[in-house]
C-alpha cells in the first residue's frame, strides 16, 4: 500500500466569521493523480494554499511530505512544486533563462541546471526556440513549459491549480500525457480543474462545496453512488448546494 503524502484531519480556515475551509478530513497517496473540485467559492484556493505552505490554517492538523503546514512551511516549499492558472514564468526572461533562474532558486547545482535543462528543452521540442523571450511562445507552449520546470527539481508532489484554463482540448490532452508522466516518474500530482472531462483521468477525486468535502472516491465510485456516466452531472448535483458564491 502506498504511503500517505498528504494527510489532512478537520483542517479549518476561517476570515472572521467566514469559514472558507470548513474541517476538512483526506489523504493523497505518493504517485496518485489527486483531483481537487469545487466552484467558485468551494475554498479549493484557500485550502492548496495551507498546503503549500503559503497560509496557516485556523485549525486542525495537516502534512504535506511528512512536514507540518504549522511549523514547517519552509521545508514544505523544498519539497513541492507549484503551477498556477496565471502563467508564472517571466515573460521578459527566455526559455532558457527560465529554466536556469528556476532551478537555482529549488537550489539544483549549476551543473545539474545545465544537463537537464538541455533534455528538457529537447523533449519539449523546443530546442530552436530555446533563447526566445517567453512571452513570445503561444499560451499551450507556456503553460506545458511551466509544469515542466515545476517539476524540474523533482518534487515529491506538485500543486496544479486549474494548470489548462483557457488552452484547446489538443494542448489539454498533451498536458495530461506530461502529468501522467510525471506520476509514472513517482511524482505525486494534486490538481485543481474546472473541467469534468480532466477529472476523469484523476485516480481519486474530492468535490468541496462550501467549505466542506462532500465526496471523495475514484470517479467510477462516484458515478455508480451518483446513478450518473457523467463526472459532469456528478458535479452538478454536488454543487447545487452550493449557498456561496466566490472564493
Amino acid at each position: 500500500m502506498a504511503n500517505k503524502i498528504i494527510e489532512c484531519h478537520e483542517l479549518s480556515k476561517h476570515f472572521g466569521d467566514f469559514k472558507a475551509v470548513d474541517q476538512i478530513t483526506f489523504d493523497v497517496k505518493e504517485g496518485e493523480i489527486f483531483g481537487f473540485l469545487g466552484a467558485n467559492g468551494a475554498g479549493k484556493t484557500t485550502a492548496m494554499r495551507i498546503l503549500c505552505g503559503l497560509s496557516y490554517p485556523t485549525s486542525g492538523e495537516a502534512s504535506v511530505a511528512g512536514f507540518n503546514v504549522y511549523k514547517q512551511q519552509e521545508k514544505i516549499k523544498k519539497h513541492i512544486g507549484y503551477m498556477s492558472q496565471k502563467f508564472s514564468l517571466y515573460d521578459n526572461l527566455t526559455i532558457l533563462e527560465n529554466i536556469e533562474f528556476y532551478g537555482g532558486v529549488y537550489g539544483v547545482s549549476r551543473e545539474e541546471i545545465k544537463k537537464r535543462s538541455n533534455e528538457l528543452v529537447a523533449t519539449l521540442g523546443l530546442e530552436k526556440e530555446a533563447k526566445k523571450l517567453v512571452g513570445s511562445l503561444p499560451l499551450g507552449w507556456k503553460q506545458k513549459l511551466a509544469f515542466s520546470v515545476a517539476i524540474f527539481h523533482r518534487p515529491k508532489i506538485v500543486f496544479l491549480d486549474e494548470p489548462t484554463g483557457g488552452v484547446d482540448p489538443i494542448t489539454r490532452r498533451q498536458f495530461w500525457d506530461m502529468i501522467y508522466q510525471a506520476a509514472e516518474d513517482g511524482i505525486t500530482v494534486f490538481v485543481t480543474t474546472h473541467y469534468m472531462d480532466e477529472a476523469e483521468y484523476c485516480n481519486r477525486i474530492t468535490v468541496m462545496v462550501d467549505g466542506r468535502v462532500e465526496a471523495l472516491d475514484s470517479p467510477a465510485r462516484l458515478k455508480e453512488s451518483f446513478h450518473t456516466h457523467s463526472m459532469d452531472e456528478v458535479f452538478y448535483q454536488l454543487a447545487r448546494k452550493a449557498k456561496r458564491s466566490s472564493d
